[in-house]
Formats: structure tokens, C-alpha cells, sequence
């Protein structure tokens, strides 16, 4: 039998979640099996980044900067190679995600163009600019389309991900991260015994550990991916990382819910969070939610106690009215590279939000290598966006707002 409820406005189906035949019915085009493909992918474009060559790339040296360059996806998987190499990096890794390459980079620098369908015109437009600046380039997309032909006319090295089974771009990241992270690797940028080669097999093996707890058969109360997607249903989400690695996974948390279930969450990481953005918890999806028709200390004129409208609205018939939208603390957390400061700050975050009123859920990272960790909560939060849209009634595969805003790959 259906579980079926309104949470502050949002019709959930908490029922769909501990029925497979209706999930799978829920979710025509496959999305959680590409979900489940994660620790594959990232074996197999391990593999493949070492028969193209990659290590390749520390013949001339170590670079001045490594700059991942794209569109749209790439924002995500620079920061995601960023949180890899750490602090200690000895060169900054960045993102860029405009046409063209910055004006600084050139030939002292790595060029990573990444493109999941080997069609984006930033891509594109990027790695001929490198090519044409002399810089030290490695390319990652799509066989047999217009970023290999360039490559290989640019003589850059090229690691082919496979498209399977129609896989979407969003769902590829760990295909299109790891060529990037065996690059790092070969160029001796990811410092620390706990960060070598021997990191990407784990990270397969964490992605196999979540995909195993949060598979479509286990029950919503042993799923920890169903229980967040319930969590989040209803919701406005503060999703707030400690760290630069929970940064990277907050923004493709944020991008997933978006892009899977059209649910919208608000970003951030701390410290900067914390002045930027606290006075969400007094507004009107924190404490003040639901406290407009409530008679204060600072009502205005006709707000009084026992007059006949007050007494009218007293009378009404509620069944019908949606409870406001409050927001939900989803704080990312890794503490075993926590600044004090900021664990502390942490703290007081959860105890704040709690005198508010506002609920709170904490996702730590699990793991060894950065790598690892930056996985455990990838994985997690890939399967609760897939859960959170079936669990709303929707397919978690097309994004037709695309279509009005003619986002399309480049033609041949």
C-alpha cells in the first residue's frame, strides 16, 4: 500500500521508495543503474587513462598551474581535482568554465578540457586556445567526436570515455574525473602515502560499499540515501561543507538535486557561509516561517486578540493549507581536515539551527585518501537526488527546462 503525504507543500510517495517494480517503472531511462555504474566508471577510465598515456605528461616537468577547462561540468570536476590535491599541493589547480582559456595561462601551464559528449563549444573553443598558446594539454570526452578529432590534430593527448547506454553527462563524473586525477597523479601533485595509486581502487571499492547500502531493495530505514531523500522532501536544503573537499561535494550535490529531481538548495561552505549566509536561519524559511499570522509583540493595527476577523481565521478550515516551506540544515563534514575554527563554528551552527527550530542532518565523509572521502559523499547524494525525484513524482532523467533554453551539444 502507497504511503502517500503532503510535506509542506510537496506531495512525497514515501511508499514508491520500498517497491522496486515501481521504482523501476518510476525510472524508465535507468538513472539509479548509471548511478550504480560509478565504481565501474572509475576502474574503467582508470584503465583507460593509463593506455592513452597520461603519465606521459610528466616528461616535461612539473607545471606552473593545471587549469580544467569546459563547460558547465567541468566547474564541478575542477573542484572536485582541486579537493583530490589538497593544500599541499605545490601548484594551483583551478576551473575555468568560459570560452576560450584566461588570459595568464600559456605554455608553462596543463590544459585539462573535459567534455562528456565531445561536442560543447566551450570545450571546443578552450582546447584550441591551448593549442594555439603551445600549452601542455590532455583532453577527456566522447570517441569519435569533434574534441577528439581536435585533439588529435593538436597532438594532445585524448582519453576516450565511452558513452554507454546513453549515459548523460551528469551522470559520467566519475569517467570524466578520474583521466584528471591519474594526470595529477603522474605529475607528483597529489602529496601523501594515503593519496597514491593505490586511492582509486578504494575509491571503487567505497562506491561498490554505498552502492551495496543504498541499492534499490534495501528498506527505506537501512537505506541511507532514501532516508535523506525523505528528509529533504518538503524542504528548502542548507547545504554547507567544512572543508574544500565537502565544498566540491556540496556543488554537485546542489547540481544533482537540481538536475535529477528540479529541486532547488542553497550552497555554501564555511567560514564564509557563516557571514554570508547565516541570516537565512531568521528568514522566511527559518525561524520566521509560519510565524506571519501570529499576533507578536510588533503587530501592526487590527492584529489584536478577539476581534471578529481574528476570530473568523480562528474558525477557518485548515486541512487544505500547506504548511510553509522551512529550511534543513545538511551539513557535509570532514573532520579529519577540519580547521578548529571551523569545527568549532560547526558546532555552533547545529546548536543555532536547533533553537530554531530548523532540523539538521550531518553527512560525514568516510575514508582514507581524499579521494575516498570526496566518494562517500558523491555516492550518497547521487542516489538521494534519484530517490528524492521518484519520491516527488518525477523522472529523474530528461531536464526539459533544457529544451526552452537551447542547451544542446554543437552539430558536427
Amino acid at each position: 500500500m502507497s504511503q502517500t503525504r503532503r510535506n509542506r507543500g510537496a506531495i512525497v510517495d514515501e511508499g514508491i521508495l520500498d517497491d522496486v517494480a515501481r521504482l523501476t517503472r518510476a525510472d524508465p531511462s535507468g538513472m539509479l543503474l548509471h548511478v550504480a555504474s560509478s565504481a565501474r566508471q572509475v576502474r574503467e577510465s582508470g584503465a583507460l587513462a593509463q593506455e592513452a598515456g597520461v603519465a606521459s605528461l610528466a616528461a616535461d616537468g612539473r607545471p606552473r598551474a593545471v587549469l580544467v577547462a569546459g563547460a558547465g561540468g567541468s566547474t564541478a570536476l575542477g573542484a572536485a581535482l582541486t579537493a583530490v590535491t589538497g593544500p599541499d599541493c605545490p601548484v594551483p589547480v583551478l576551473e575555468y568554465d568560459g570560452f576560450g582559456l584566461p588570459g595568464w595561462a600559456g605554455v608553462a601551464d596543463l590544459v585539462i578540457v573535459v567534455s562528456g559528449s565531445g561536442r560543447d563549444g566551450q570545450a571546443l573553443s578552450a582546447l584550441e586556445e591551448a593549442d594555439r598558446r603551445g600549452c601542455r594539454t590532455l583532453a577527456v570526452g566522447a570517441p569519435d567526436s569533434p574534441l577528439a578529432a581536435l585533439a588529435d590534430r593538436a597532438r594532445a593527448l585524448f582519453v576516450a570515455v565511452p558513452v554507454v547506454d546513453a549515459r548523460p553527462t551528469r551522470a559520467s563524473f566519475w569517467a570524466l574525473l578520474v583521466p584528471t586525477v591519474v594526470a595529477v597523479h603522474a605529475l607528483g601533485l597529489v602529496p601523501g602515502g594515503a593519496e597514491g595509486a593505490g586511492a582509486i581502487e578504494a575509491t571503487a571499492a567505497r562506491l561498490e560499499d554505498v552502492a551495496m547500502r543504498c541499492r534499490p531493495s534495501s528498506e527505506t530505514f537501512v537505506s541511507p540515501a532514501k532516508e535523506l531523500a525523505l528528509a529533504l522532501a518538503g524542504s528548502l536544503p542548507l547545504l554547507w561543507g567544512t572543508t574544500a573537499l565537502t565544498a566540491a561535494a556540496v556543488s554537485r550535490a546542489a547540481d544533482q538535486l537540481a538536475a535529477n529531481a528540479g529541486y532547488p538548495a542553497v550552497p555554501g561552505v564555511l567560514p564564509e557561509a557563516a557571514a554570508a549566509q547565516v541570516g537565512i536561519l531568521d528568514g522566511a524559511f527559518g525561524s520566521r516561517a509560519g510565524s506571519a499570522g501570529s499576533a507578536g509583540p510588533d503587530a501592526g493595527p487590527g492584529t489584536a486578540a478577539g476581534t471578529a476577523e481574528d476570530l473568523d481565521d480562528f474558525f477557518r478550515d485548515r486541512v487544505d493549507e500547506a504548511e510553509p516551506v522551512r529550511l534543513r540544515l545538511v551539513l557535509l563534514r570532514d573532520q579529519a581536515a577540519e580547521h578548529p575554527t571551523v569545527t568549532r563554528q560547526a558546532d555552533a551552527v547545529i546548536v543555532a539551527a536547533a533553537e530554531r527550530g530548523i532540523p539538521v542532518t550531518e553527512v560525514s565523509a568516510q575514508g582514507s585518501s581524499r579521494l575516498e572521502r570526496l566518494a562517500s559523499l558523491v555516492g550518497l547524494f547521487d542516489y538521494a537526488s534519484v530517490y528524492l525525484a521518484v519520491a516527488l513524482g518525477l523522472d529523474p532523467t530528461p531536464v526539459a527546462a533544457a529544451r526552452d533554453l537551447d542547451i544542446r551539444p554543437l552539430p558536427n
